[in-house]
């Protein structure tokens, strides 16, 4: 397939919310080492060389709701794609449909894994936000006029920086909408023995915001291992929606 292969790992609780305060107790913490460790640990079980998320969740975790620095008088910047580092190894992909991320470096680092971030643009990204981003070094890719175009987004993630294998990692609609568009071909669910009860946290999918069809999927159970604290690992292949 001319796109990578794309497995959704995520932490969630027991009630199925992928974010809460249950993340602060004792079991939530252990669960969550579990979780960085099948993904980025010293021996990781996936040997990808990328993690995507949606604006949000990128917001809520590293870019923390700040503007961006347009120069809305920046001169015109080439059509098409920016490669700023082709062989980085680790990408942080985000999906930024409109360009609204208020970046201040071209790298990050989750606990002790060092990414180069690459947006996923649209059309709708103006030329400011486009110029503010090659000012960063940040690389970014455009795919969909309108709206994403997920197809064409992950053809470019292989083609252009070498990614063969993506790890999904939200928010809930995000997750949703790839399983839905045919994009995401296996689940890993790390669940932690802990929840909180809220109402107010996204599950691991949703259709919120009219994103996506709420049409049922069906999975097929590759494995179910206990870990550390009580906590489950659970991986699925996605059978329908591809």
């Amino acid at each position: 397939m001319n796109r990578p292969y794309i497995f959704c790992h995520m932490m969630i609780s027991l009630d199925g919310k992928i974010m809460g305060t249950f993340m602060e107790t004792p079991e939530g913490e252990t669960a969550g080492n579990v979780f960085y460790n099948i993904s980025f640990g010293s021996n990781p079980y996936y040997k990808h060389q990328g993690w995507l998320s949606g604006r949000v969740t990128t917001d809520d975790n590293f870019t923390f709701y700040e503007k961006p620095d347009l120069d809305e008088n920046a001169e015109t910047v080439p059509e098409g794609d920016f490669v700023a580092q082709p062989d980085a190894g680790m990408y942080y992909v985000s999906v930024d449909p409109s360009g609204k991320l208020g970046w201040k470096n071209c790298n990050l680092t989750y606990i002790d894994t060092h990414a180069h971030v690459l947006e996923v643009l649209t059309g709708k990204a103006s030329n400011a936000y486009r110029a503010f981003l090659r000012k960063l070094g940040i690389s970014y890719i455009i795919a969909g006029e309108d709206s994403l175009d997920y197809a064409l987004a992950m053809e470019k993630l292989k083609t252009l920086f070498g990614i063969e294998t993506l790890m999904l990692g939200g928010g809930g609609v995000l997750n949703w909408s790839f399983i839905q568009a045919g994009m995401c071909d296996e689940i890993s669910v790390v669940i932690a023995p802990a929840a909180d009860g809220s109402s107010d946290t996204p599950a691991l999918f949703a259709t919120r915001g009219g994103l996506a069809e709420d049409r049922p999927v069906g999975f097929e159970l590759q494995d179910a291992e206990v870990k550390d604290g009580g906590s489950v690992w659970l991986r699925y292949i996605v059978k329908s929606g591809k």
